[in-house]
């Protein structure tokens, strides 16, 4: 689906930002993009659909090089862009004229568009909200707004990059439900941020990017396996309770995970206390 070659990028001035990345991205594939800030993330995923060209080596989207201009429209009709500040995505007075700019850029009839324009919103939950004025919608719904935006243009890929970092708890887990549903619907995420612990029960694949190269890539159990610091607050617990001789594993980073073997090493700890009393 998306492939990166040798990929390296200069900005003005010569400082290099990506050094020889190589990776791709399969179709349906839930991605987590993660590394401190300046490491390259927001670089990287800005090539995925042609608002940067590689200085050196080559991306494709769907066999479409992101250097072959004519192709730019279409490599964005197919990989979708969710930033951390909506509010520089919006573009019309109403919800409803900003998530048909898009498909009306694309010249499709009247009846699509509003066909699209109600199915984006419907599927953020905004519908009942299409005749505000996306200024007057908190931050959680502005980013939902953001990701309506996106879907109408019915992409097979989005990336979002640090959509939640500006938001409250609340309402970043309605931004993590929503693309969970998005993933689970078929389309496929790249999903870019610093906050590991909020990502790892979701995705199938980690890369982690530090000084513009790719320093890990592999299953979320693999990175833990990885690492010895800057681990979710779970498996930070998890790996304190085996060091005091509870018997759990020590790669959890779910909750649902977490609580399932404590229940488990105190049952266990239990019968051998009672088998212990009983003879």
């Amino acid at each position: 689906m998306i492939h990166i070659n040798n990929l390296s990028y200069r900005y003005t001035g010569g400082t290099l930002a990506l050094d020889s990345v190589n990776m791709s991205i399969n179709k349906g594939e839930f991605v987590a993009l993660i590394g401190k800030n300046g490491c390259g993330k927001t670089t990287l995923v800005r090539h995925l659909n042609a608002l940067l060209i590689p200085t050196d080596g080559s991306v494709s989207v769907f066999g479409m090089d992101t250097k072959d201009t004519p192709k730019v429209w279409n490599i964005r009709q197919a990989v979708g862009m969710v930033f951390q500040n909506p509010q520089n995505q919006f573009v019309g007075t109403t919800l409803e004229e900003d998530v048909a700019f898009g498909p009306e850029n694309l010249a499709l009839p009247q009846n699509e568009i509003r066909k699209r324009v109600d199915m984006a919103l419907r599927e953020v939950g905004l519908l009942e909200y299409k005749t505000r004025a996306p200024k007057t919608l908190s931050g959680g719904q502005m980013q939902r707004a953001a990701i309506a935006g996106v879907l109408a243009m019915e992409p097979e890929c989005i990336v979002f990059d640090e959509v939640t970092s500006m938001l409250d708890p609340e309402s970043r887990k309605m931004i993590l439900d929503t693309i969970r549903q998005l993933h689970h619907n078929g389309k496929t995420i790249i999903y870019v941020t610093q906050r590991i612990g909020e990502i790892l029960p979701f995705a199938g694949r980690i890369i982690s990017m530090d000084n513009g190269r790719i320093e890990f890539m592999g299953t979320p159990r693999e990175y833990l396996a990885s690492v010895k610091s800057h681990v979710p607050a779970i498996t930070s617990l998890m790996r304190k309770l085996k060091a005091k001789g509870f018997d759990v594993r020590d790669d959890v980073f779910a909750v649902d995970d977490a609580f399932l073997e404590i229940t488990k090493a105190c049952m266990k700890g239990y019968e051998e206390e009672r088998n212990t009393d009983n003879g």
